[in-house]
């Protein structure tokens, strides 16, 4: 990732890469929280994610609002789930302009941390997982959305909290 060019060059800018960092750190938030209607505009219209084959789920989920209510069903279902995301260390880079559009696209892989916690039966069960994140981000109407997501997982635990 080299210096900023003034407009329109190969590099991102300072405030390209904030706007990448925030987007992100704005969907591990309202996704923590679950403020459902924050969610999707994170993402683009066309987003992918393929977070869901690391637990052994379908291969991927396509769109904005598809995406939403899988990751709602999934946090705030029948057993609702208590979250916490960390995402650390990106790395983001240009990765030149959408074939269709001609705005600015960037990747960014970032290292990731998460702990679950819902109940099966009356008891507590837990995850913590640790990994990548790897995502591809696009400028849509001046602001950067998150149009990719495949998570990777080096190490998962689980188990059942004391009673």
């Amino acid at each position: 990732m080299g210096e900023p060019e003034a407009h329109g060059g190969s590099a991102l800018s300072t405030a390209d890469l904030e706007a990448i960092r925030a987007v992100f750190a704005r969907r591990l938030y309202v996704m923590d929280t679950k403020q459902w209607d924050g969610y999707g505009p994170c993402h683009t219209e066309d987003v992918v994610s393929k977070s869901w084959a690391a637990g052994g789920g379908e291969a991927q989920v396509q769109g904005r609002q598809a995406l939403t209510a899988k990751i709602r069903d999934t946090l705030d279902g029948a057993s609702p789930v208590t979250s916490v995301h960390h995402g650390h260390t990106p790395l983001i880079e240009y990765a030149g302009p959408h074939p269709e559009t001609g705005e600015p696209t960037a990747t960014g892989i970032w290292a990731m941390e998460d702990r679950l916690w819902w109940q099966v039966d009356g008891r507590e069960r837990w995850l913590h997982g640790w990994g990548h994140y790897h995502e591809r981000y696009r400028r849509v109407d001046g602001h950067w959305l998150i149009s990719y997501r495949r998570l990777e997982r080096i190490r998962v635990d689980t188990g059942w909290s004391q009673d």
